[in-house]
């Protein structure tokens, strides 16, 4: 079975690797534009096949990072990216917020393990809104043909005030449009079925297709897709090992999203804590 090894480059991003297969990049100080709200993301997000099962900067969203956690509107500070949507609808405001590496905890590959630990601030102008302490547990089963990975979130507000957190439809702007969390934008045919009924989107429950899943309280969503040029098939695992949550998912544009918050908004006192935790599994299938 391949170790688990991790790269350093640049002082920028981190590097993951099993044997000589790139499973993924750690883009931990991102240089995106301000406007996209800067964060922490992975891309790309390799099957162990080599296929990129992530989007990054996507025609349609830009501000859609690949793999990255945010927060949709943090008393009124952006920290998805893009336009910002109210009860007025979408605009460009300036509002946006960033995440900022602060220093690593842990950086370390064992085997078939690698653990990826580090603390950042949410900044919006001057003022830092949250800390965090974020750890990334990458587990490798090349017999199953998968690996995984576990963000364990901290979130603590250091503004000094309580901190609303919302989203689009708690906010009012869009119903249904509940884009927070923990965020997975992936490759445009991953989802395109070409009427291949076993390309699907299926949740804990017998639940199966998006009007069913989206929305839907559960423990875990999978996606079941394939790739194109290789046609190599991969299922894609969403777990919250907390319990069930409201699923946010796209098709037409492949998105899958943990919100924190679902159609109210979520409120964090001044001190408080949010912890979050959950599993993405990617499973090259025969």
């Amino acid at each position: 079975m391949s170790s688990l090894r991790l790269q350093h480059e640049d002082g920028r991003a981190v590097a993951l690797f099993a044997g000589e297969q790139l499973l993924g990049r750690y883009h931990y100080v991102p240089g995106t534009a301000a406007k996209e709200s800067p964060k922490p993301y992975f891309h790309p997000v390799n099957s162990l096949d080599g296929d990129t099962l992530t989007n990054f900067r996507p025609n349609d969203h830009p501000w859609h990072h690949a793999l990255a956690f945010t927060l949709n509107n943090v008393s009124g500070a952006n920290f998805w990216g893009g336009p910002t949507c109210l009860q007025d609808g979408y605009k460009w405001r300036d509002d946006h917020g960033e995440q900022r590496h602060v220093e690593w905890t842990k950086l370390e590959a064992a085997g078939t393990t690698a653990t990826l630990a580090h603390t950042l601030a949410w900044t919006r102008l001057d003022q830092t809104l949250f800390t965090e302490e974020r750890t990334i547990t990458v587990r490798l089963d090349a017999t199953a043909r998968a690996w995984s990975m576990r963000w364990q979130i901290r979130l603590t507000n250091v503004s000094g005030r309580a901190l609303s957190l919302g989203n689009p439809a708690s906010n009012g702007g869009l119903k249904g449009s509940h884009y927070c969390g923990l965020e997975f934008r992936g490759a445009r045919e991953l989802l395109d079925d070409h009427l291949d009924p076993t390309i699907k989107v299926v949740a804990e429950g017998g639940l199966e297709g998006i009007e069913a899943v989206h929305g839907a309280a559960a423990r875990w969503m999978e996606w079941h897709g394939q790739l194109d040029t290789t046609l190599n098939r991969v299922i894609i695992r969403f777990e919250n090992n907390t319990g069930p949550l409201h699923w946010f998912v796209r098709r037409n544009y492949p998105l899958a999203a943990l919100p924190v918050q679902f159609e109210t908004n979520l409120e964090v006192p001044a001190g408080g804590v949010l912890e979050l935790d959950h599993t993405l599994t990617f499973t090259s299938v025969q």
